[in-house]
């Protein structure tokens, strides 16, 4: 009954986390640039009473708060990030980007304030023994920003035994919550491919060696490689988006070089090398056949979101509590899109876990120029990041 009472007393200030959401979704700010966002965090945390570090990982900030106790010297991690996307927003709403080209299509406005309806609801109650870190981080959407916190010491700064997080989901229903034991999110890696030939006339391409030709041949081998060589319980993905070759305006000239972009994503380090081996080798091999000189620049950007079992089944188990069975999904199919939280989960256990939020089929999806974040949800999310505190560092009358 306890739990119930924890998402009641959030949706008492419901409205006012609401304003919040919306302010912030009016003026969104891209990666290390949340200095308006920073400040409202940090103005909003002091007055809760957290103590209040400004400036980790440039953007981000970080609130502490010690509960009622602190027998046992635990301490539980919180984050969410709060950078928008360099999008122009189609939304028609009355609090609408009020800046041309960026917009929150992701729902890091509503992360962020779901953070900070816990962050009130646990200084107002304080039940837990132990130390709760709220970690606002900056620079999500390939940015780095996860990283950049790392790099600035969090965890040896602001320790933490576990460490949690949540991304809305439009494909769940509003109000569920879904988690998996094991891979949520794909490691993200993105390649370059220069090609070398030599160009001429289109109609002497015999005394050409022509880099589209080889190309071509490029993409398709590469298509070969997750239907191929990656086992088909694995999952992968690799990805040519974009080919620059040429030009459209001269169609009887062969181009002497063409370009090629692209995105692998795994969820195994394992796959991941085959994949790289794979690619590398197709490389060497097509190069050599068509005695054209081929480079492949492979970056690799951040690696895939892994929960902790335990942490995923706890996440699970809390949800349930809260919500009941029929609200949650404890098998969620993983994403291939990628999370920059998977650097702090090398780091430190833990668990990254969806709230349902709808309108997938009304196309408000995640990146899209019409995406909203839906308000209803806020005391959902900001009731399982409280409930977590609580249930993960019990006070010695409620264990």
């Amino acid at each position: 009954m306890y739990a119930k009472n924890v998402f009641e007393s959030i949706k008492l200030f419901h409205d006012e986390l609401t304003a919040i959401r919306q302010d912030i979704h009016a003026h969104p700010e891209l990666g290390f640039q949340e200095n308006r966002t920073s400040d409202l965090v940090a103005h909003a945390l002091t007055a809760l009473g957290y103590a209040v570090h400004r400036g980790v990982g440039k953007t981000g900030v970080v609130g502490v708060m010690e509960g009622r106790s602190n027998t046992r010297g635990r301490s539980i991690g919180l984050r969410a990030d709060m950078d928008a996307l360099p999008i122009l927003e189609q939304g028609k709403h009355g609090y609408a980007s009020t800046r041309s080209g960026v917009m929150h299509a992701c729902g890091h406005d509503g992360h962020t304030t779901v953070l900070l309806g816990a962050a009130r609801y646990l200084s107002e109650t304080r039940n837990f023994d132990g130390r709760v870190v709220l970690i606002f981080q900056p620079a999500e959407e390939g940015m780095g920003g996860s990283k950049a916190m790392l790099d600035d010491g969090l965890f040896e700064r602001f320790p933490c035994d576990a460490i949690y997080a949540l991304h809305n989901w439009p494909g769940l229903p509003a109000g569920v919550i879904g988690v998996n034991p094991g891979p949520m999110m794909a490691a993200a890696d993105h390649f370059e491919i220069h090609i070398e030939g030599r160009g001429g006339h289109g109609a002497h391409a015999y005394q050409t060696n022509d880099p589209i030709v080889i190309a071509a041949q490029l993409i398709t081998a590469l298509q070969t490689i997750v239907s191929r060589n990656v086992p088909a319980p694995d999952s992968a993905v690799v990805t040519v988006a974009a080919v620059n070759a040429g030009n459209l305006q001269a169609m009887n000239v062969i181009p002497k070089d063409a370009h090629m972009v692209g995105t692998v994503r795994t969820f195994s380090p394992k796959v991941q090398e085959q994949v790289i081996q794979r690619m590398e080798e197709m490389v060497a091999g097509i190069a050599a056949a068509f005695q054209a000189k081929i480079e492949m620049k492979y970056h690799r950007l951040f690696p895939a979101t892994v929960n902790t079992p335990e942490h995923a089944a706890f996440v699970a188990e809390v949800a349930t509590e809260l919500f009941g069975a029929e609200n949650v999904v404890p098998n969620l199919t993983p994403s291939m899109g990628s999370e920059d939280f998977s650097i702090m989960l090398q780091e430190r256990p833990g668990c990254y876990f969806r709230l349902g939020q709808g309108g997938a089929q009304e196309g408000c999806v995640l990146h899209s120029s019409a995406f909203d974040f839906n308000d209803a949800v806020i005391p959902v999310g900001s009731a399982m990041f409280s409930r977590l505190v609580e249930r993960s560092m019990p006070l010695a009358d409620a264990a």
